[in-house]
């Protein structure tokens, strides 16, 4: 088994709904993301392996679509759906601010599971992906 990973990393902000403690309020994290892709065979030698030749994945690719989802999150205020008020959400969006809406409850185990989703969808064979909300605190999704 070959496995590879990288790490990225962004800057948002959130709140937890439904949550009682500081976490209910808005604050934010520098979140770093640690993906794990992984297959027990490399790209073979015929000419439709190209670059990717006794690779798993080019590390510039791997790299460069960790990189994009995370820039797709960076420095955004990150949503739960239906959490805010329609006219928050007016009132923050007619200010410029940049609102992220999510369908789930933002937190870390839900970003790790998002992030895997969207990578598996540009064809990265991830078999894991770690979020880090603070230096000591990270969370897993294992496929």
């Amino acid at each position: 088994m070959y496995q590879l990973s990288t790490e990225y990393w962004f800057d948002s902000a959130h709140f937890l709904t439904d949550y009682h403690g500081k976490c209910e309020n808005l604050h934010g994290h520098q979140w770093r993301v640690t993906v794990y892709i992984a297959s027990d065979e490399l790209a073979d030698g015929s000419a439709d392996a190209g670059t990717s030749r006794g690779m798993v994945v080019d590390f510039g690719a791997f790299k460069r679509m960790v990189r994009e989802e995370c820039d797709a999150l960076d420095h955004a205020f990150l949503v739960e759906e239906g959490s805010l008020k329609p006219t928050t959400i007016e009132a923050l969006e007619s200010e410029g601010f940049s609102l992220t809406i999510l369908p789930f409850r933002t937190t870390a185990e839900n970003l790790a599971h998002y992030l895997a989703d969207r990578l598996i969808g540009r064809g990265l064979p991830v078999t894991r992906v770690d979020c880090n909300e603070t230096p000591n605190n990270r969370t897993s999704y294992i496929l």
